[in-house]
């Protein structure tokens, strides 16, 4: 028996999707607003499947056979549509006094985010103690960008101008304690690190190392494998074309991991032996830094950038595991004990315990990381400037912000 498949909409319309038939969705098509669909996927016995060919009239075989075939690619194209984007009645959204932050879903390896930007943006609310709630309904912003926020009505895309609004609207300021040389340098890292160094490992992430990234989504349903790869393989397309106008596309596999290293080790030698990496207080910058690190320290297993990270760059897996530890303390490894694990560990013995999906998230128990204006607290892992003497302070953490509390 053959089947066909079709998409039912509670509007009493049955579009049958496995026969010659096209449905444009015209999502974000020139307007703010997605067009919403509501229906279901189904399928139903074909009976006659030689009159269902006959019906596509006198084309050729192979023609009629392509038909079908784009009937049931479009079938599954609409059901990824489905789940991705959370087609369902929208939900209103009190923004009122809150900060609502859109991003894409958990993925299911314990790491909060597989997008160095959403990652940058959870952790930049969470350094400057805001109040928070997640939404991962998959919705870009009007201008098609993810991650974005709502704030009493207001929609604001695009982390630097997300931060821009967040300190004029708010009075926070991570960087208040930079002065204007150090402001410029944080500015021209920061450009380095999100227009340069973020494609190579957008290249690793979903080009070079595509298998391991469709293991890490989180989609569920009877047809959970097949999206995955539909989704996996058009992002990797995505990614390509969008390389290749950068400009750093077009280079070789091995230019594109050269120039990933040469953006790497000039982290690590900015950082240096110090805290963060402007010195022994965060800025805004390490919430940028620590998205892009994340993703070669926790999501690439087994790359050049992994490798390097914690290799010959310890000090930069050290600097990772100081922000996790400090600023996600709900993100755990099932071994917190180790920096990063062996090389010798076996892959069957790494597992990874899921992420909380907490829908509001607030800092408690939040120490005064500033202190006093002008006092330098010292602790056994700071010289006399407060600069850290040790890679190893990540357990200092707790000492060093009680101290710097009295």
């Amino acid at each position: 028996m053959h089947w066909g498949i079709g998409f039912a909409s509670s509007r009493s319309c049955v579009v049958d999707l496995s026969r010659n038939q096209s449905i444009s969705f015209g999502l974000w098509a020139g307007s703010e607003e997605p067009y919403t669909f509501y229906g279901d996927i189904i399928a139903f016995p074909l009976q006659d499947y030689g009159g269902i060919m006959a019906g596509l009239g006198s084309d050729s075989w192979w023609k009629k056979t392509l038909y079908l075939t784009g009937g049931a690619l479009l079938a599954a194209a609409a059901y990824l549509l489905h789940e991705l984007l959370a087609i369902r009645k929208e939900q209103e959204v009190d923004s009122k006094d809150a900060i609502i932050l859109h991003q894409f879903s958990r993925p299911n390896n314990g790491v909060p985010s597989l997008s160095p930007f959403c990652l940058k943006m959870e952790t930049y609310l969470r350094m400057a103690d805001l109040p928070y709630q997640n939404y991962f309904d998959g919705k870009l912003s009007p201008q098609g960008k993810m991650p974005w926020i709502e704030y009493n009505q207001e929609k604001v895309s695009g982390t630097e101008f997300i931060i821009d609004f967040l300190e004029e609207k708010l009075g926070v300021n991570l960087n208040k304690n930079l002065g204007p040389h150090e402001r410029a340098v944080s500015r021209a890292v920061t450009k380095m690190v999100e227009e340069h160094f973020y494609w190579t490992l957008a290249y690793c992430q979903w080009v070079d190392n595509l298998h391991e990234t469709q293991k890490m989504l989180s989609l569920s349903g009877p047809f959970s494998d097949l999206l995955k790869w539909i989704l996996c393989h058009l992002t990797k397309g995505i990614v390509k074309r969008e390389m290749y106008g950068h400009g750093i596309g077009r280079f070789s596999e091995e230019e594109i991991y050269m120039l990933m290293e040469k953006d790497m080790r000039s982290l690590a030698g900015l950082l240096g032996d110090k805290k963060y990496i402007m010195g022994p207080k965060f800025s805004t910058l390490d919430a940028t830094v620590f998205g892009h690190l994340a993703q070669a320290m926790w999501t690439l297993p087994g790359t050049r950038p992994e490798r390097l990270i914690k290799g010959e760059l310890i000090n930069l897996a050290m600097y990772c595991e100081r922000i996790r530890r400090k600023f996600w303390p709900e993100w755990h490894h099932d071994d917190d004990n180790t920096i990063y694990e062996s090389e010798e560990s076996s892959e069957g013995s790494k597992t990874h315990t899921p992420l909380p999906d907490f829908s509001f998230y607030s800092r408690t128990e939040t120490f005064d990381d500033e202190g006093a204006e002008n006092s330098i607290s010292r602790t056994p892992d700071t010289d006399f400037t407060g600069h850290s003497l040790f890679d190893s302070d990540v357990d200092m953490d707790d000492y060093t912000d009680h101290e710097q509390c009295k």
